[in-house]
């Protein structure tokens, strides 16, 4: 049997956190550790936490960094074979969750794995269909040779809720150590260049979702561009991201009419403009100054 370990990442993690904790309480299996790596949370995330058994890990908030943090944690657990990573906004569906996640590893070519992600319950209808077009409700098994059918969609996975086979991580070299985000899909890539497979398991289920407002969706795709310009590897392998932008607007605006959202339309519209440029921008970010970038950007201590 697998010696797992669940890392989780925390800042202020609020009501959703302890829903976080309780829903890992109830799952029929249990990791061997568990672990917070906290960036010196005011609320009571760190008591929480430690309540639930977790183990807990301090750092200063400048010091957080979505690959390099990730990668403290995976040093921390050297005798694990498989990790679970979850953010502290992710309530697990049911009982059976992580038990479903981690079975995808009895597949010795599975180097990572990434459940469904459903809208929590206060998603609008726009962050409902990003939900519903990113995770599909059939799973499959994803490979390099699926790249000239599905695009830079090859490498997609996400850290709010993925698990890794520990020995193949590191043999693609860990997490990258100083990105703005997308960790996730740059070890993905890496280990689909390596040879290994992707598991997407859709009866692994997990509520997540955010209601960005506009501004938060322009910095986050500024951000998105930034990683895409600085990995731009990626998108030589496995094709650019563009094409699968037009299909999710194409995809979002179907499910607005056929559902009689038409009162998000202006939304919509505002929404796909300012993503566009954000993610133009972001592309182009080494011709902005370093003081403009920290403005514009959803995770601005990245810009040192």
């Amino acid at each position: 049997m697998f010696k797992v370990a669940l890392i989780i990442p925390t800042l202020n993690g609020g009501e959703l956190f302890k829903q976080l904790l309780t829903s890992i309480s109830n799952q029929s299996y249990q990791p061997c550790r568990k672990i917070i790596i906290d960036s010196t949370s005011k609320d009571q995330t760190v008591v929480l936490a430690r309540k639930a058994g977790f183990e807990v890990v301090s750092i200063s908030p400048d010091a957080f960094n979505h690959g390099l943090t990730r990668q403290q944690g995976v040093e921390m657990v050297a005798d694990a074979d498989i990790i679970i990573f979850l953010t502290q906004d992710a309530i697990l569906a049911d009982s059976e969750v992580l038990s479903r996640l981690v079975a995808c590893f009895t597949n010795s070519d599975i180097g990572a794995a990434y459940g469904r992600q459903l809208p929590h319950s206060n998603a609008t209808p726009l962050e409902a269909h990003a939900r519903l077009f990113n995770y599909s409700a059939v799973s499959r098994i994803k490979s390099i040779e699926d790249s000239p059918a599905l695009g830079i969609k090859t490498a997609f996975i996400s850290n709010s809720f993925a698990a890794y086979r520990r020995s193949a991580l590191i043999g693609i070299g860990g997490f990258p150590i100083n990105t703005i985000l997308s960790e996730d899909t740059y070890v993905a890539a890496k280990m689909l260049l390596a040879g290994y497979k992707i598991a997407y398991c859709a009866e692994a289920q997990a509520y997540h979702s955010h209601n960005y407002s506009f501004i938060q969706e322009f910095k986050r795709y500024f951000d998105i561009g930034v990683f895409q310009a600085r990995e731009y590897w990626i998108r030589d392998k496995f094709g650019q991201a563009e094409g699968e932008g037009l299909r999710y607007i194409v995809s979002e605006l179907k499910y607005l009419w056929r559902h009689n959202y038409i009162s998000f339309f202006p939304s919509f519209g505002v929404r796909t403009l300012l993503k566009y440029m954000g993610y133009k921008l972001g592309l182009w970010e080494k011709k902005i100054p370093t003081s403009i970038k920290r403005r514009i950007s959803m995770h601005n201590r990245y810009w040192k």
